[in-house]
This record gives structure tokens, C-alpha cells and sequence, in this order.
């Protein structure tokens, strides 16, 4: 898979947390009947795809939010192994842009 992965200090994640606006339910339908995101399935698809290991991969968590790039889906995947890692995903093409 071609995703750009971003290797990123703690300091630096909770900066880019912080500048992260999460939409409401009303606001996620919209962006998604209007065109702007691609679906969830195909989000959590790429997002599987990245987390190191073998085993299933499991998405516990599903938020879509704004940033200053435009939208992204931030997903916190569950391995079967117990590790949690966090992925954001471009809501627009629905390539991973980073993991932690």
C-alpha cells in the first residue's frame, strides 16, 4: 500500500489533537450526502491495512473531524494482540496520512 505514513514526536500529536474539530452526527451525514468524505468502510479498510502484525484488526473508535488540511477520519484500531494504535485517515481520498 502506498500510504504516507508521518512519524511524529508526543508533543507534536497532542498539538495536532488540539487543532482537530470533531463534527456532530448531523454535520457527518451532510459532509457524506454531499460528496466531501468517502464512507467509513472504506476508511477503516485502509486502516487495517497499516496496523503492523498479523491477526484481525478491530476499529473501536470512529471520529470525523476538521483540520486546517479539511476532513479526516481518526480511528483507533484494536489489534488481536491488544495493541491500540490511533490512525487518521483523509476523509477526501481515504488514504492513511498518519499513524501513532
Amino acid at each position: 500500500m502506498a500510504a504516507a505514513l508521518t512519524a511524529v514526536s508526543a508533543p507534536a500529536l497532542a498539538v495536532a489533537d488540539e487543532q482537530r474539530a470533531c463534527l456532530s452526527k448531523a454535520e457527518q451525514r451532510a459532509a457524506l450526502s454531499s460528496g466531501q468524505t468517502v464512507t467509513l468502510a472504506v476508511a477503516i479498510r485502509s486502516a487495517r491495512g497499516t496496523v503492523r502484525g498479523r491477526g484481525a484488526r478491530e476499529v473501536v473508535n470512529a471520529r470525523l473531524c476538521r483540520e486546517k488540511d479539511g476532513l479526516v477520519y481518526v480511528l483507533t484500531v484494536l489489534a488481536r494482540d491488544g495493541k491500540v494504535t490511533h490512525t487518521a485517515v483523509d476523509a477526501t481520498s481515504g488514504k492513511v496520512v498518519e499513524v501513532r
